[in-house]
């Protein structure tokens, strides 16, 4: 039997769940969102070629420049959206990048 996403939702919003048990719920959220990050960064090395959606919904395009706890460092790459002069460093959660 598969559950959705929707049944998932309903259950947590009109459930009879104790204050206990939604937060046992949200460490278990937490706790599956850092299992994610830790998979992505494992899966990068330096020197990568990655895209994010950045802000205003653009996407940016760039390289791996290096691997924080937290963050990965991603230099973009000097475009016509930037001047073509310059490249820009992100700070983006590891969750967040694709392979490019």
């Amino acid at each position: 039997m598969t559950i959705s996403i929707k049944q998932v939702n309903d259950a947590i919003a009109f459930g009879n769940f104790t204050s206990e048990d939604l937060i046992s719920i949200s460490d278990a959220i937490k706790y599956r969102r850092s299992q994610l990050a830790k998979a992505a960064k494992r899966g990068m090395c330096i020197g990568d070629k990655v895209k994010f959606v950045g802000r205003q919904g653009r996407t940016v395009v760039g390289i791996v420049e290096k691997i924080n706890r937290k963050y990965i460092i991603v230099k973009e790459q000097a475009n016509s959206f930037n001047g073509g002069l310059f490249a820009t460093n992100w700070r983006v959660p590891a969750s967040m990048l694709e392979a490019a």
